[in-house]
């Protein structure tokens, strides 16, 4: 298998979508690689595949302070506005993410501005290449391939969208020009219908995608195990039990799967889509250092702060927590695996915070916060990259297998296989390095989906979902963090933006 690491572009066709605060025209012109034609795409699959990566190429647009999709923006709805995680930085700095951490926001805040924005720029992206692949006249095997791969994606695409802000304009085709401004796509489809959508496009990637292994699939592609393990946490946001444990289930027994041995090593560019991968957002360098996720990972490294002094590492975003650091069990090895701890002032004793390339950070007083993402950490000097920070060639695992387990063991519980579910816990314990447990309560495979997939920008998400379960859940978690939550606020605000560009069709979720 070739790994993807630098996705082709290429110029596409064009739509407009006014409503949505985005005009999609020329949405894959990123680094255009040439002009291409229809009767190319409908008659040269390599053409159409191209054609298909440019949906990929959606991860790199952009910069960590614009439109996103899986980059620094959503890690503020994920991590920061979450009991996982605080701003961090200096008190003053980014105001529109610290109104998300005090969850406070409005719909004027920036960052579900971008979020939306870049979310519908993907959307388009993935509805062009659809338009255009339906149509082939080539081998209908790749065909259905190639839009299975578009529809995990735009599936992938929606389910962050209805985790975010609810139900949303559903824009299932690129609009002709005269229907820019339809209410058909200016105008929210209910939460019901938008996972109605989600589950559509993801059972037919299930349908339609090769296993993964299977010869020439590229690695970074999707395949029908990353569909089979979306479409499984969908149905656990749904309370759709048997179906999430059924997907979680086939992805298991596909042998295609396992924990990778180390976690304390998991997230390091040497482990890059290893066995635990499913789906993994790739980076690599180019000539335009420009294949990569920009500033993924200097807006989370150490800052410098005191006495300075060091060259730091970065802009000292997303802190880990002290509800977090408060988790973790004794010996629990994915405590100091996500967390970089700075280690205090011991006079002239003091060695500081060394990282795993032999980098030092130098004790609190010259620091700025007293943690930081590990799991975001990307060496300057004991990784490869292409010569620029902004753009350090970080993968991003958005499914691993580990999450698998923990949606099959949860689903197993409410089915009232206990057995089941204690088998999956104790696979993820053992490799933590702490103790086995018997027959697990909700409450302990809660726990263990916190520390396991701590600072993966899940957590928000999760605790909103597990809300549903079990009222008042969140309020107790987020108050642990010094913050206070309501049901008001397991939705983020509709951007005003948007509703103003759609002439108020949009409507905004309730007052926070």
């Amino acid at each position: 298998m070739k790994p993807l690491y630098k996705f082709s572009t290429i110029t596409a066709f064009t739509a407009l979508l006014v409503g949505t605060g985005y005009s999609c025209k020329n949405s894959l012109d990123i680094n255009p690689q040439g002009q291409i034609t229809e009767a190319q795409i409908i008659t040269d699959p390599n053409v159409a595949t191209n054609l298909v990566t440019g949906i990929y190429n959606i991860f790199f647009v952009g910069d960590a302070f614009g439109n996103d999709v899986r980059g620094f923006q959503f890690t503020v709805l994920g991590d920061i506005a979450s009991d996982d995680a605080d701003k961090g930085s200096t008190p003053g700095d980014y105001g529109d993410a610290n109104s998300l951490d005090q969850l406070t926001a409005n719909g004027n805040n920036g960052v579900v501005n971008n979020i939306w924005k870049g979310h519908y720029q993907a959307i388009a992206r993935a509805n062009q290449a659809i338009a255009q692949v339906q149509n082939a006249q080539f081998d209908a095997t790749i065909k259905n391939r190639l839009l299975g791969e578009a529809r995990f994606l735009r599936g992938m695409f929606y389910f962050n969208l209805v985790r975010i802000f609810g139900g949303v304009p559903l824009l299932s085709r690129v609009p002709a020009a005269s229907e820019a401004n339809a209410p058909e796509f200016q105008t929210r489809a209910s939460l019901q219908d938008t996972y109605k959508f989600i589950i559509d496009d993801l059972n037919f990637a299930v349908a339609n995608l090769t296993e993964i292994g299977t010869v020439g699939l590229e690695v970074g592609r999707a395949n029908k195990g990353a569909a089979q393990s979306l479409l499984a946490k969908v149905y656990l946001y749904n309370k759709d039990y048997q179906n999430a444990f059924a997907m979680s289930d086939a992805v298991i027994k596909s042998n295609k799967y396992s924990l990778f041995a180390d976690y304390t090593t998991l997230f390091r560019q040497i482990n890059n889509n290893s066995k635990e991968s499913i789906f993994e957002i790739q980076a690599g360098q180019n000539l335009a250092c420009n294949a990569a996720i920009d500033r993924f990972t200097i807006a989370q490294g150490p800052r410098a702060g005191g006495k300075n002094g060091w060259v730091d590492r970065g802009y000292g975003f997303n802190n880990p927590s002290q509800s977090l650091v408060n988790e973790y069990e004794a010996n629990d090895v994915r405590k100091n695996a996500t967390i970089i701890t700075i280690n205090p002032s011991n006079g002239a004793n003091s060695v500081g915070t060394v990282l795993f390339d032999g980098f030092r950070i130098p004790t609190k007083d010259s620091v700025e916060n007293s943690r930081y993402n590990y799991k975001a950490y990307y060496s300057r000097d004991a990784e490869p990259n292409c010569g620029t920070v902004d753009r350090l060639p970080k993968h991003v695992m958005v499914i691993r297998y580990a999450e698998v387990l923990l949606i099959h063991a949860e689903a197993a519980l409410q089915l009232g296989q206990g057995g089941t579910a204690q088998t999956d816990i104790n696979l993820i314990r053992t490799r933590a390095k702490v103790p086995a447990i018997g027959i697990p309560t909700l409450q302990q495979i809660w726990h263990e989906r916190r520390v396991e997939l701590a600072m993966e920008q899940d957590r928000f998400f999760d605790l909103v979902r597990q809300d549903a379960v079990q009222p008042g859940r969140a309020a107790a978690a987020f108050a642990a963090d010094g913050k206070t939550w309501n049901a008001n606020r397991a939705l983020f605000p509709i951007p005003q933006q948007q509703i103003d560009l759609s002439g108020g069709l949009l409507k905004p979720n309730p007052s926070n």
